[in-house]
């Protein structure tokens, strides 16, 4: 599974805890998560790609 693929099945899993009414202390984690998740994601969008010889 690629770095991408892994990032969004997490991505999902956390969505889907969300969607359970989470306490708060436990949504401010799960939001603080996502964050990375797409800050993550998004470096992957400005990496170049690679270049095979």
């Amino acid at each position: 599974m690629t770095t991408a693929a892994e990032l969004l099945a997490r991505k999902q899993q956390l969505i889907e805890r969300l969607q359970e009414a989470p306490g708060p202390h436990e949504r401010d984690e799960i939001e603080r998560l996502l964050a990375m998740i797409d800050d993550a994601l998004n470096g992957l969008d400005e990496a170049p790609p690679d270049v095979e010889d």
